[in-house]
């Protein structure tokens, strides 16, 4: 199988609220607009808030991870505009910076910076 393109599709209890967040709070840029729905950019992806959550909105485990150049800056950023940041940027013993937000819908976003020394930041493919 062969995968030209993905997104994350979002399905909020209230689109309006949740599209602004991800537009305003967290300042995604926009890819596209379509009746109902809106997609962002997301990195190399794409996130697609469109619909409507059924009237049981029980969360299916997902989490959004995103990562940024400057983890400190991001919190500051996030913090001005409102974001309900659940867990202050900390050094995990994996050696990432991450904090956590959520959106409206309570679904957790982990913002990451990479460290200069991490491995993620090497290319082993020559070791």
């Amino acid at each position: 199988m062969e995968i030209l393109a993905g997104r994350v599709l979002l399905r909020p209890s209230d689109p309006d609220v949740t599209t602004a967040f991800y537009r305003d709070v967290l300042g995604l840029a926009v890819y596209r607009e379509f009746p109902g729905g809106t997609v962002f950019f997301l990195g190399g992806g794409f996130l697609e808030v469109s619909g409507r959550a059924g009237e049981s909105t029980e969360r299916t485990g997902v989490a959004l991870w995103m990562q940024v150049r400057d983890i400190t800056a991001a919190h500051k950023e996030l913090a001005d505009r409102g974001a309900t940041i659940v867990r202050e940027p900390r050094r995990e013993p994996w050696g990432l910076d991450e904090m956590w937000v959520t959106d409206p819908d309570g679904v957790r976003i982990g913002i990451v910076e990479i460290p200069p020394e991490h491995p993620l930041r090497r290319d082993t493919r020559g070791d």
